[in-house]
C-alpha cells in the first residue's frame, strides 16, 4: 500500500521540518534513490490515491509553487495527463525561476498536453473554477520549508480555493501551515486530504492544524523506517498500538491496596466540576474517593453518587483529617475558585508533597505562588498554559510544544496541553495524542480528564504513563460516543460507562 491512514502507521515519531529538510536526501541517498526518483515517487503515490479513491474523477487543477512541492505537483499532473484526464497547472512561479528537480519535472510535464497557467498571466478567481468545472484540486504550493508570511496575492488565492466546493488534497502539508508547529499565521488551504511524505510532520498533529489538514494519510517513500532508525525524535505520536498498558486488577485485591484519593474544589455556585472529577476516578478505578469541596455544595456532590466520602470543606480542619493523611493521590482544581478559601484549601494541597492532579484554577494559583514538584500532573488548556508562563494565548499556539515542554521543565512533572492533538510531555519528550474529536468541546471534559488521571496514577508506577493512558483514553471515549450518536451534544459524564469498559478491557478501539 502506498500510502497509508495515520493509524495504520503507528507506532511513528513525529519530525520538525528542519529534521526532514536537512536528513531527507541523506536517508534517500542511503538506499540508493536519487531525489529525482524520490519526487517521482512521491507524486505517483498521490495519484494511486486519487486513482484509488475517486475514480470518477477526470478534471483536476493542480497548483503549484517553484519549489520541490511544485515538482510532486508537477509529476501528478503529469501522471493525470498520462491517463487521459483533463489537468489544468496553475504555476505560482516563472518558468525560468523552476531549479534542479523541480525543473525536471516541469520539462517531463511541458511533453504532455497539460494546460499550464502562469499567476501572472491569469488571477485565480471563484468564477473561473466555477467555468472549468474542477473536481479535484491538488495544493503543491508550498512544503515544508514554508516559513514565510503569504503574500497578499498568495492570501487571494487561497481564499479562492478554500470557498469553492470541490475536494481538496494537500501535498507534504496544507500551503500556510508551519509543519514544525501547526501555527497558521493568516491563512491556509483547508484540505479535505493530506499526503505528507517519508515521515509525519509534528505540526500536522496538534492545534490549529487540524482545520487545516483534514484526513491525514502517510507515503513513506520506501523511505520511513530507515529514516526513523537515522534520525533520532523526542516527539512521539502515540495510538491504539503505542500506549502504556492499563492497570491489572488481582482476584486478591482490596480497596486498600489502591488506596484513598483526595479530590479539592467545587468552590460555592461550582459544584460540577468536583462531581465529574470525583465519579470520573471512582469509574477508572479509584477504590476510595473523598472530595473536599464548599459546605454549601456538599449535599449536590454527593446526590445519586453515595460511594464518595466527604472531606472537610476547610483548611485547617482538613490537614488533620483522616482523607487528608491517608490519601495517596491528590486532584485539585475543579471549581476551586481563587478567594481565600480555595487558596487556603491549594496551600494544603502543596504542603502534602503526594503525588496531586492539578487542574483549572489550581494552575491559576500555581502561577501566583511559582512552585516546583516532579509528582505532578498539570493539565492545562491553552488559556491555562499562557498564564502558567506569562504570555498569550498566541505564544502558546505559536509552538504547543515549545510550551509544553516549557511548562514542564519549569514546574516539574508532567504537562499535558489540552486541545486537539492533546501533547503530553515530561520535558524532553512529547507525546502526541491521536485520540479524541471536536464533541468534546464540551464544559466538564477536562473534569472527566483529571479524574481519569488521578485515578491511573494510584494503580499503575509511572506518572508519565498513568497521564499518556488516561489522555488516550479520555479521547477513545469520546470518539465511541460521536461513532454511535454524534458529536454534537456530548456531554462530558456521557464518557463514564465507556471509560471504565475501556480500562477494563484492556484494549482501545472505537469499533
Amino acid at each position: 500500500m502506498l500510502v497509508k491512514t495515520l493509524s495504520e502507521s503507528l507506532p511513528q515519531r513525529a519530525y520538525s521540518a528542519t529534521q526532514v529538510l536537512e536528513n531527507e536526501e541523506k536517508v534517500s541517498l542511503s538506499q540508493s534513490i536519487p531525489m529525482f526518483d524520490l519526487m517521482e515517487k512521491a507524486g505517483r503515490s498521490c495519484f494511486s490515491f486519487i486513482q484509488e479513491n475517486y475514480q470518477s474523477v477526470s478534471n483536476i487543477l493542480v497548483l503549484c509553487g517553484k519549489g520541490n512541492n511544485g515538482g510532486d505537483g508537477f509529476v501528478i499532473a503529469r501522471l493525470a495527463q498520462e491517463m487521459a484526464m483533463n489537468v489544468t497547472v496553475y504555476l505560482c512561479a516563472d518558468s525560468e525561476n523552476l531549479v534542479g528537480d523541480a525543473k525536471t519535472a516541469f520539462d517531463h510535464l511541458q511533453k504532455t498536453n497539460a494546460t499550464i497557467i502562469f499567476q501572472s498571466e491569469l488571477q485565480l478567481t471563484n468564477e473561473f473554477l466555477q467555468d472549468n468545472q474542477y473536481d479535484i484540486i491538488i495544493d503543491a504550493l508550498f512544503g515544508i520549508g514554508f516559513k514565510e508570511i503569504l503574500t497578499s496575492e498568495y492570501i487571494a488565492l487561497i481564499n479562492v480555493v478554500n470557498d469553492y466546493q470541490a475536494k481538496v488534497i494537500s501535498v507534504d502539508v496544507p500551503s500556510g501551515v508551519d509543519a514544525t508547529t501547526g501555527h497558521v499565521t493568516t491563512t491556509a488551504i483547508v484540505a479535505d486530504i493530506t499526503i505528507t511524505f517519508i515521515v509525519f510532520k509534528q505540526g500536522l498533529l496538534t492545534g490549529k492544524a487540524a482545520h487545516y489538514v483534514g484526513q491525514l494519510y502517510l507515503a513513506d517513500l520506501t523511505l520511513g523506517e530507515h529514516f526513523q532508525q537515522a534520525v533520532f525524535s523526542s516527539v512521539i505520536i502515540q495510538g491504539q498500538n503505542s500506549i502504556p498498558k492499563g492497570p491489572n486488577r488481582k482476584a486478591t485485591s482490596h480497596k486498600g491496596d489502591i488506596g484513598l484519593l483526595l479530590t479539592v474544589g467545587g468552590n460555592e455556585g461550582m459544584p460540577g466540576a468536583i462531581r465529574l472529577a470525583s465519579e470520573a476516578a471512582l469509574r477508572s478505578g479509584a477504590s476510595l474517593v473523598a472530595v473536599s469541596c464548599h459546605l454549601k455544595n456538599q449535599s449536590i456532590v454527593l446526590n445519586g453518587r453515595p460511594e464518595l466520602m466527604l472531606a472537610p470543606s476547610e483548611s485547617l480542619q482538613l490537614i488533620n483529617s483522616y482523607p487528608y493523611q491517608k490519601a495517596k493521590v491528590m486532584l485539585c482544581g475543579p471549581g476551586l475558585g481563587r478567594k481565600t478559601w480555595s487558596k487556603g484549601l491549594f496551600k494544603q494541597v502543596l504542603a502534602s508533597q503526594k503525588p496531586c492532579v492539578l487542574d483549572a484554577d489550581a494552575l491559576h494559583l500555581l502561577a501566583e505562588n511559582s512552585q516546583r514538584h516532579d509528582n505532578w500532573v498539570l493539565t492545562p488548556h491553552p488559556g491555562e498554559a499562557a498564564v502558567l508562563l506569562n504570555c498569550s494565548i498566541a505564544d502558546i499556539e505559536k509552538d504547543r510544544f515549545k510550551a509544553v515542554r516549557n511548562i514542564s521543565q519549569q514546574y516539574g512533572g508532567v504537562c499535558i496541553l489540552k486541545g486537539a492533538g492533546s501533547l503530553i510531555s515530561d520535558g524532553e519528550s512529547v507525546w502526541i495524542n491521536t485520540s479524541g474529536n471536536s464533541g468534546m468541546a464540551s464544559g466538564g471534559m477536562g473534569d472527566v480528564l483529571s479524574g481519569i488521571i488521578a485515578a491511573l496514577i494510584m494503580q499503575l508506577s509511572n506518572t508519565k504513563d498513568a497521564a499518556r493512558l488516561a489522555v488516550f483514553i479520555h479521547g477513545c471515549s469520546a470518539d465511541i460516543i460521536a461513532k454511535r450518536k454524534g458529536k454534537i451534544g456530548m456531554l462530558a459524564s456521557d464518557l463514564f460507562p465507556e471509560i471504565q469498559r475501556l480500562i477494563n478491557q484492556g484494549t482501545f478501539s472505537i469499533s
